[in-house]
């Protein structure tokens, strides 16, 4: 397996550089962004693994012994709330050495860009994702493009390294693998690492969106990502999965759980993943009747 090492001292140069507060990008609008954005109290999901985004938007934070990785940016105007809930666990975000997105669309990857400014880090996404993301729009591929149209842009990104699938992205002693899960955007991707506490370790899986979201007149069917995504859905349920953790935090129940947090730890679930894919093949099928009827 070929390894994606972090390169620590080009991270540390650039935030040295570069400022020290966030500069945050004009916010976007839009008609759940508002309701994604509301502030969520950052928690501890288990071992190294934290929870730093949004009600409505997932972002986590890894800790190692050499620096902080994050995943997901949520909106432009998600960026502060990250920031300060990092700092408010205690950590810097200037430590962030490596920023990770599941898929490049304006509510995950809209607030990358000034958070990359903030920490210098270097951003990682799989080939399709890397393209979008320094182009800071939606590419002709995507379920949810809209030709001649600026719908779906979000600041664009510097210093983004294309990761292969099942190529590793190692900060410390954390290894993040990219699993290429493709359907919801053509780069979608699902990360996977281990998290460990009081010799408990558990698979972690951050598994991408899969739901079969588009814009108006765009078929799943003629397009063939029907197919992607029922192959995706199917990498999802065979890999190792104790946790599950999504990019929007209802699909895992994030709410619920924290009702149950004192009884243990309600984030275990060992068949989480596969309930998941089974969940997103039944989204599809609805979807698909829906195209077949018209």
């Amino acid at each position: 397996m070929k390894l994606l090492y972090v390169v620590l001292l080009g991270a540390s140069l650039l935030s040295a550089c570069g400022p020290r507060v966030l500069d945050p990008d004009e916010p976007i609008v839009c008609d759940n962004c508002e309701r994604w954005n509301e502030p969520q109290k950052p928690f501890r999901v288990h071992g190294n693994t934290w929870y730093v985004g949004t009600r409505g938007l997932s972002s986590l934070l890894i800790e190692s012994d050499d620096g902080l990785i994050l995943i997901d940016g949520g909106l432009p105007q998600s960026a502060a709330l990250i920031d300060e809930n990092i700092r408010s666990l205690g950590f810097d975000t200037l430590d962030v050495k490596a920023i990770l997105i599941s898929h490049a669309h304006y509510d995950h990857a809209g607030g990358l860009a000034a958070l990359q400014r903030l920490t210098g880090a270097t951003v990682f996404a799989s080939l399709a994702g890397r393209e979008t993301l320094v182009a800071g729009r939606l590419q002709a591929d995507d379920p949810q493009y809209v030709a001649e149209s600026n719908d779906g842009s979000f600041p664009a990104v510097r210093q983004v390294v294309a990761v292969g699938d099942g190529e590793v992205v190692t900060v410390g002693s954390v290894d993040v693998k990219a699993v290429y899960t493709p359907g919801h955007t053509p780069g979608s991707t699902t990360w996977t690492w281990q998290s460990c506490a009081l010799n408990d370790c558990y698979d972690v899986v951050y598994a991408d969106s899969m739901s079969a979201v588009s814009a108006e007149g765009f078929k799943f069917t003629a397009s063939g990502i029907d197919g992607k995504l029922v192959a995706s859905a199917g990498v999802i349920a065979d890999l190792d999965c104790d946790i599950l953790l999504t990019p929007h935090p209802f699909f895992f129940g994030m709410q619920d759980k924290l009702e149950r947090i004192d009884e243990g730890n309600p984030f275990v679930n060992n068949v989480a993943c596969l309930l998941y894919a089974d969940s997103s093949l039944q989204w599809l099928e609805q979807r698909l009747k829906a195209e077949r009827s018209h």
